[in-house]
């Protein structure tokens, strides 16, 4: 069962994104003080982030972090997969692609967009399959 998350969801949320974040699926760990700001955002229900939680079992499996924005370039709003996490003891079971799916189906978006480390074989993996596409962009920050 995939659903919106809820306040209930906090202490569960703040556990996943720390294991996330010590994943090879990022390059660098964040202050626990950015999990709760995006948690509280999140309960406030606001238009640009959102967030699914995947049950199974009647257990939290895992989660997908959505930014939303709109972009000229793709004529539409755009669905940034910001964060999708599945706990380890539910991994090899469908639940990624589950997260993906539900996303895909239930926002009609002109764009999905993700971000990949190149040592995250099984996720690119994934979304590979899933139809996305590697982008020639090289990404900035400030």
């Amino acid at each position: 069962m995939i659903r919106e998350i809820k306040s209930d969801d906090k202490i569960d949320f703040i556990k996943m994104c720390m294991d996330f974040y010590n994943t090879d699926g990022v390059d660098h760990s964040i202050p626990v003080s950015n999990m709760e700001k995006t948690f509280n955002l999140l309960m406030e229900g606001l238009d640009f982030a959102k967030a699914y939680v995947c049950e199974k079992n009647n257990k939290t499996a895992g989660y997908i972090l959505l930014a939303l924005t709109y972009s000229n370039e793709a004529g539409g709003m755009v669905v940034w997969i910001d964060e999708i996490y599945v706990k380890p003891e539910f991994r090899s079971q469908g639940i990624g692609s589950e997260l993906i799916d539900f996303v895909i189906d239930k926002d009609n978006a002109a764009r999905f967009r993700l971000e990949i480390t190149e040592s995250n074989m099984g996720a690119k993996k994934l979304y590979l399959s899933k139809g996305f596409t590697d982008l020639s962009y090289r990404q900035m920050n400030l």
